[in-house]
């Protein structure tokens, strides 16, 4: 499980290797603002070997924060994050290990049947019930993401998983109210509040595409401020102090900022777009596609390009991301060493300051 001790170790080793604001604050530890993605990528056993190479070479360069879900190329993805840990010449509590459920994964490759996977492996074995399930694909009751959270530790192969996430909850709204789906996120909170206590997790949190970032009429729309609301009260149904909700990841990059321009969540101060009610929340924010999964590595806006710093296209559009205010962490998937090394050295240089990056809107 990733330290206070361990990660600060790992700042230690690396930090004076990057430029200002690289490192930033994780609950009592401290996290790269660049960490590494496993989303891309056929289900094969070259493509692992390209990833299990990239993971180590960004454990090994600086960046501490590793991301992935069970359903990421038919669970090969955790599987290869659980390699590169043990062949990284990093202490396992040095790294943020970040894993999510709710899509219903496959075993190592596509089958040639996936309705009937689905219905053999989970359905008829009782693990979702069949008005759980939605499209055939995704699931967030409490007993198929216990499930979940023990497969996943399996693959990683470790003891704790640091931060799990409840994978696009938006997907229920396909068959669901808004309030039904508040009603099973509290219910997913309750369960993994208990795997907080059992040691398996030490934080969850959300990881949506467009929940958090779009108006509050859209049909995919959730609140932060009830999902909030919702993990406090599943943390007090648990007896526990406080609530294991600790993070929220959503997509943020260039072309994709409405995480900072649209105002969705209520507060007592007035309408807060995403990132800054999760950042008053004291929540953690993870960003996705930083490179809008790969548009950005050759192209951004002339205006923005000019005040960002980097070597490459790459490397500003990584900076753009990472200088939102609230941002901890922006991910990049990276499936060769080569890349992992210019998106790593892109926290050489110093993010945008608050001033700056709010006059990239004006």
């Amino acid at each position: 499980m990733a330290t206070g001790n361990g990660t600060w170790e790992y700042r230690d080793r690396f930090g004076d290797s990057f430029g200002r604001t690289y490192f930033r604050r994780y609950g009592d530890g401290v996290v790269s603002s660049i960490g590494v993605g496993t989303y891309l990528g056929d289900p094969t056993d070259d493509v692992d070997a390209g990833y299990r190479e990239s993971i180590v070479t960004a454990l090994e360069r600086g960046s501490n924060v590793v991301d992935t879900a069970i359903n990421y190329r038919c669970q090969r993805s955790e599987r290869v994050v659980g390699r590169a840990l043990d062949d990284a010449d990093v202490d396992r509590d040095a790294v943020l290990v970040a894993t999510k459920g709710g899509f219903v994964p496959f075993d190592g490759e596509k089958p040639a049947d996936p309705g009937a996977y689905v219905r053999e492996e989970y359905v008829d074995t009782g693990l979702i019930e069949p008005d759980e399930l939605v499209r055939g694909s995704h699931c967030i009751a409490p007993m198929y993401l216990d499930d979940q959270v023990d497969r996943s530790l399996a693959n990683l192969d470790v003891d704790t998983i640091d931060l799990y996430y409840v994978h696009n909850p938006e997907t229920q709204l396909r068959t669901r109210s808004r309030e039904e789906v508040y009603d099973q996120l509290e219910s997913a909170f309750r369960r993994l509040e208990h795997r907080v206590d059992e040691g398996d997790i030490d934080a969850y949190g959300v990881a949506t595409w467009d929940a958090f970032r779009v108006p509050p009429d859209h049909e995919k729309y959730l609140s932060l401020p009830e999902v909030v609301s919702r993990a406090r009260a599943a943390a007090d149904d648990a007896d526990n102090a406080s609530t294991g909700l600790r993070a929220i990841q959503l997509p943020f990059n260039v072309v994709m900022a409405d995480a900072f321009t649209v105002e969705s969540h209520d507060s007592p101060e007035g309408r807060q777009s995403a990132l800054q009610f999760a950042r008053e929340a004291g929540l953690n924010v993870f960003t996705s596609a930083s490179l809008a999964q790969g548009q950005l590595a050759g192209d951004i806006p002339e205006e923005v390009a000019a005040q960002l710093s980097g070597d490459t296209t790459a490397q500003r559009a990584i900076n753009f991301a990472r200088s939102a205010p609230g941002v901890t962490c922006s991910l990049v998937g990276a499936s060769s060493p080569e890349h992992v090394e210019e998106n790593v050295d892109a926290g050489t240089f110093d993010p945008l300051g608050a001033d700056a990056f709010d006059a990239v809107f004006e």
